[in-house]
């Protein structure tokens, strides 16, 4: 982890987000460790699950981020997705102003520098 423009800025080899409970984890152990509240974690460290809307994973776990009043950024490839509801869901939660889905760490950094 580096932090960045007041960013955590996490790339790991391993799952860090499997369920609820681990995103709640990441999210303490964030604040606690840098004090930040804008984090950008690469696609991989995210379980698979997440990016299956109808599991309703990705929408409780992203509420805790916002109940915690952290920023998120995802970054990575998105391309293998051809769910229209999964397209949706990135285009709409990038045009907001908490979560991103982004191609590239220094486009996650960019976005989150902004908000």
């Amino acid at each position: 982890m580096k932090i960045i423009n007041d960013i955590a800025v996490v790339n790991s080899n391993e799952l860090i987000i499997k369920d609820v409970q681990s995103a709640i984890d990441f999210i303490m152990n964030i604040k606690y460790e840098t004090n930040c509240n804008k984090i950008a974690l690469n696609k991989d460290a995210v379980v698979e699950d997440f990016f299956i809307l109808s599991t309703g994973l990705a929408g409780e776990i992203l509420q805790k981020f916002i109940n915690y009043q952290m920023k998120f950024a995802i970054y990575g490839d998105y391309s293998k997705y051809t769910s229209k509801p999964l397209k949706d869901f990135i285009y709409e939660s990038n045009n907001g102003k908490d979560i991103f889905f982004i191609e590239n760490q220094d486009e996650a950094i960019k976005m989150l520098s902004k908000v």
